[in-house]
Formats: structure tokens, C-alpha cells, sequence
């Protein structure tokens, strides 16, 4: 019969594309798990995978089993999210995926509770950027994972738990800085630094101040907010961050200066993601009322 741990390895192989790492990923030698997928392709009576020594491909028909495969796999999740949901709250393994504009602001702050209130959790957490972390939900490699909206979320449910705006940094001499508010059309006549492509974080700041990445003004310099800050206390230019990250970007020795966009908002809504018919929707419920109680004090 064919078996869960076979449908394993060969799920491993399609998302490495290479023997050596999914054996790896598996925690077994390499020939344990050749061994195991060749037996699978006999009892199916066709490959699933074309190899030599340079590439691994997905057959046609191997397509159409692995993503019964990745079903059944998660069926099978589900059922031990069923068994978690009688025990008692969040006294299980959970796996949690958070992007790197919100992860280092956040979790310092929800962490300390999080660990007072629930001491038996077993939380794993995955930094990455939300289009990684949205397929990886939808896998069934993460349980759930915490992005900005708007973001492309399709299929997958989203529970949101915060909203916020964004404020214009920019360094300590400058005269727009010690103003209360600012607009998108004084923004406009100054340098403003933000993220890379890859960040959500850049297309949700375009969107507040109604500005296109074409614009002449706008420069991406960095991958993250902590160097943004130090180019804008060099006096490189300006940029804005989210309201969660103000307290530990703003360090009382840089010399820099924060400004509420004064723009319609929220300009960004942080949400806990996940798949339709993940079980647990009782623990995503209960971090979204932790998380509010830690971020509004």
C-alpha cells in the first residue's frame, strides 16, 4: 500500500528538486528515501520524477499525484489540529509565519505574554516575505502566518488585529520634522527611501502618499528599516515607517524625527492568515486578543 511517509518524501522532492536536500529536509539518508519513491513509482506503475545527475523534473502524471499528495497531507494535519483542539489552549505545537517589516516589532512586545500566558506552547516561527509565507500556509507548511494588508490572499482566511498608520522620518535638523502632520504632496518634495521590490511594506507606504515607484523622488536603497533609518540620521534622505515600529527605530541617540502621515488610514492592517479549513481557528483567536491587549499598552 502506498504509504504517508512515501507521499512525504516525494513532496519533499518536488519542493527541492533535488534528492540529497529532501532526504535532508526528511531527517533520512539519501537511499532510504530513493528507495522509498522508487517503490511508490512501481506500485503506481508510472514516474513521478525525471532525474540524472543535474536535475530532478515533475512528470506530467507526477503533477497530478503530488498535489493529491499535498491534500492528503493536509487532511492529515487537520486531524491532529482536531486532537489539539481538545486539549488545553495552545498547549501544542504551533507554527507561526511573520514577515520581516512586523516580525522584530512585534514579537518583543507579545513574546513576554505570550510566554506568561501560555507556557506549554510549542511555537515555531518562520521570517519571510509574504508571498513565501502565503504559499507556505497554503501547503500546509505553516499554520498561520501574520502579514500586512492589503496583500493577494486569495483563497485563504484572514483575520485582522491591528491597524496603524505610517509616520515620515526624516533626520533631526530638518524643519518639516518637528510639524505634528505631513501630506503626500510635501512628502513628494523631498528624497524619500524605501524598501526594495519584495516588500509589501513599499507598495503599502506608494499607496498612503498616492505615489507611483516611477516617481522621481523615490529611491529603494534598502532590505530593511533598521538601515533606512541610519541612511535618513546620515542625512541621505527621508522615509516612512509603520506606528509598530516607531519606539525601537527611534532610539534616543539617532538623530531623527517622526511625522504623522496625515492621510486617509489606517495605511496598513496586520492579519493572521490561513487555510479554510484549518481546525484551530481557536488559537489564531486567542494570539489576535493577546496581540491587541500587548500592542495598545
Amino acid at each position: 500500500m502506498i504509504s504517508l511517509k512515501q507521499l512525504t518524501y516525494a513532496l519533499a522532492v518536488e519542493k527541492t528538486l533535488h534528492f540529497k536536500k529532501a532526504a535532508e529536509a526528511c531527517a533520512v539518508s539519501q537511499s532510504a528515501l530513493s528507495t522509498a519513491l522508487s517503490e511508490l513509482e512501481k506500485q503506481l506503475g508510472f514516474q513521478i520524477f525525471e532525474r540524472d545527475n543535474k536535475k530532478v523534473l515533475v512528470t506530467p502524471l507526477g503533477k497530478k499525484l503530488l498535489e493529491k499528495a499535498l491534500k492528503i497531507r493536509l487532511d492529515i494535519d487537520d486531524l491532529y489540529q482536531m486532537a489539539n483542539a481538545n486539549k488545553e489552549p495552545l498547549s501544542y505545537p504551533l507554527s507561526i509565519g511573520v514577515i520581516p517589516t512586523i516580525g522584530p516589532y512585534l514579537l518583543p512586545r507579545v513574546l513576554p505574554s505570550l510566554n506568561r500566558e501560555y507556557p506549554k506552547l510549542e511555537l515555531t516561527l518562520v521570517e519571510e516575505q509574504s508571498h513565501v509565507l502565503v504559499d507556505m500556509v497554503r501547503k500546509g507548511e505553516l499554520d498561520t502566518a501574520i502579514l500586512a494588508l492589503p496583500f493577494d490572499c486569495d483563497g485563504l482566511l484572514t483575520f485582522e488585529f491591528w491597524h496603524e498608520d505610517f509616520y515620515w522620518v526624516t533626520d533631526i535638523d530638518d524643519p518639516l520634522g518637528r510639524r505634528q502632520q505631513i501630506s503626500n504632496d510635501e512628502i513628494q518634495q523631498r528624497k524619500l527611501m524605501l524598501l526594495k521590490d519584495g516588500h509589501c511594506l513599499k507598495d503599502h507606504t506608494l499607496s498612503a502618499c498616492q505615489l507611483s515607484d516611477q516617481s522621481s523622488s523615490i529611491t529603494f536603497n534598502s532590505t530593511s528599516l533598521t538601515t533606512l533609518i541610519q541612511m535618513v540620521a546620515g542625512k541621505m534622505g527621508s522615509t516612512l515607517v509603520p506606528q509598530m515600529a516607531l519606539d525601537q527605530l527611534l532610539g534616543v541617540d539617532i538623530p531623527i524625527q517622526a511625522v504623522h502621515l496625515d492621510e486617509p488610514g489606517p495605511h496598513r492592517r496586520v492579519a493572521f492568515v490561513t487555510r479554510p479549513n484549518f481546525v484551530d481557528v481557536k488559537s489564531i483567536e486567542l494570539l489576535m486578543a493577546l496581540f491587541r491587549s500587548a500592542l495598545a499598552t
